[in-house]
């Protein structure tokens, strides 16, 4: 593939070591840094497309480039909203790490501190467990997960994933309730 694609838009189409020089950086949102392809709006006003292999979740920092390596774009990860519990008790830590992973939640673990996408229901689960939840905007670098995917998918992937719904994740099925 070359470097410019038929509409004239530089196509990132390899993680380069980040050692490089980037010609631009763009802030992009935990699901866009999820995306294989897409088109995208650099910092700096100008546009580029996006053509990763899928499964990949871009990290903050990582670096893209072109085929020919003469255009290079830093990601950047950009602000989001987020719900935050601290603690410094880790048992309750813990709880609400089970209590959201069981729901497939992406999840930013540090010391004392969970970070979730905004949910007022995952929100008001983790109070229930004795938290207390403060909303922040903040870039979010969930944890990559077991298997090397990155994104869950709770409550806040969005209005249209619904729970009550069946998926399969190579596992059996009635390891977790999404009540």
């Amino acid at each position: 593939m070359s470097a410019m694609a038929e509409s004239g838009l530089p196509m990132l189409t390899r993680r380069l070591p980040n050692a490089g020089k980037a010609n631009a950086a763009a802030h992009l949102t935990l699901d866009q840094r999820g995306r294989s392809r897409q088109r995208i709006c650099l910092d700096d006003g100008r546009e580029a497309g996006i053509l990763m292999p899928r499964g990949e979740v871009l990290r903050d920092g990582d670096l893209l480039g072109t085929e020919d390596g003469r255009f290079m774009v830093r990601v950047v990860a950009a602000p989001e909203p987020l719900s935050c519990a601290q603690s410094p008790d880790p048992m309750l830590l813990a709880r609400a790490c089970y209590h959201l992973g069981n729901r497939h939640v992406a999840l930013q673990i540090e010391p004392g501190r969970l970070c979730w996408l905004r949910d007022h229901v995952l929100d008001a689960m983790v109070v229930g467990l004795g938290l207390r939840v403060t909303q922040i905007d903040a870039p979010f670098e969930p944890e990559p997960g077991a298997y090397g995917g990155g994104q869950g998918h709770g409550h806040a992937r969005g209005p249209d994933h619904a729970h009550g719904h069946r998926h399969h994740h190579g596992h059996e099925p009635k390891h977790h309730s999404h009540d």
